[in-house]
């Protein structure tokens, strides 16, 4: 959602309300800046080998038979995929390493989907695409740059570790950009906009980081 569609959000759950509070404390930041070649692990993260969950306290239900992406905006051949469609597309696997602003880890996780490169060679983004808004089903969005996007480890991902993605971890399909932040990758993916113009959403109209890189400790807004 853009930053004046927030207030329309739901907003009464206690995490949003702490991670609210994190924001404007400056809470779990360490001041040091890690280089993504070289630390795994960025400042002030631990490992976990659970994977937690965390939402704004909905988590929508979505039919297979119902479900929908619509990848659109500045682009020269926009679609919208059904869930058979979808699956027709070249179908790939990652593994990357993922990082939640609430400082856990998870290493090695294996996802199957889509990958973003894959559809950028199908949507074809226009000269004046620079960004790209992620919308979701339980209306949420968030915005990340055209490069972060094209990224080699991105993915749109409908399956963890070889089954389908859970709807808690935001199955049908969400959105994995490993080297950002987790806020940044959506769940329960719904529209892929591509933009000319930046349009921050949820978190980052509530204290937290545009670009979000956790080797830079880029949590939260420096505003």
């Amino acid at each position: 959602m853009a930053a004046d569609d927030s207030a329309e959000f739901p907003d009464s759950t206690k995490l949003t309300r702490t991670k609210r509070q994190w924001a404007r404390e400056g809470r779990f930041l360490t001041g040091r800046v890690a280089r993504p070649d070289s630390e795994r692990l960025p400042p002030g993260q631990h490992l976990v080998r659970d994977w937690p969950v965390l939402d704004l306290g909905e988590q929508p239900e979505i039919a297979l038979d119902k479900w929908e992406l619509v990848v659109d905006g500045a682009v020269e051949h926009p679609v919208r995929l059904d869930w058979a469609q979808f699956h027709d597309q070249p179908q790939s696997q990652k593994t990357s390493d993922i990082h939640c602003v609430t400082t856990w880890s998870r290493y090695d996780n294996r996802w199957g989907g889509v990958a973003t490169q894959d559809i950028l060679d199908r949507v074809m983004p226009k000269a004046d695409a620079h960004f790209v808004i992620l919308h979701s089903y339980d209306r949420y969005t968030t915005n990340i740059t055209l490069e972060d996007f094209a990224s080699e480890d991105a993915i749109v991902a409908h399956s963890w570790e070889g089954q389908p993605l859970s709807r808690e971890h935001g199955g049908p399909v969400r959105l994995i950009v490993p080297h950002l932040y987790l806020w940044k990758s959506a769940k329960w993916l719904k529209r892929i906009e591509f933009a000319s113009r930046d349009a921050p959403g949820f978190w980052e109209v509530n204290g937290y980081h545009n670009r979000a890189d956790p080797w830079k400790e880029q949590r939260y807004s420096d505003d």
